[in-house]
């Protein structure tokens, strides 16, 4: 996983949470500027860190690496059905256009 991609996941469960950077910092027991970079993308925590931030967070590792993870697909589908869910009828007929179209040119 891409250290964007990861640093964009925590910042998202993070901000679920209502979490502060400091806060989550110190409930991880890392630095607020570490976690700072970490959510920006500049650097890719040690195992150790993100276990101990995802526990921070009550998340799971799945959750987090989600896109990289066989067994991450149930939170995808969720997360796609919530974007879903405040769609009229009329956006989710296009919203699937746009999605068969995608899908036959992959």
């Amino acid at each position: 996983m891409e250290k964007q991609s990861l640093g964009s996941r925590i910042r998202e469960a993070r901000q679920k949470l209502g979490l502060s950077q400091r806060r989550l910092a110190e409930e991880a027991g890392v630095g607020e500027m570490y976690l700072s970079e970490i959510e920006r993308g500049l650097k890719m925590p040690s195992m150790n860190i993100f276990l101990k931030i995802i526990t921070a967070l009550n998340v799971s590792a799945d959750y987090i690496l989600r896109d990289e993870l066989p067994s991450g697909e149930k939170y995808l589908n969720q997360e796609l059905s919530e974007k879903l869910r405040d769609l009229t009828p009329r956006q989710k007929r296009t919203a699937m256009e746009i999605l068969d179209a995608y899908i036959r040119n992959l």
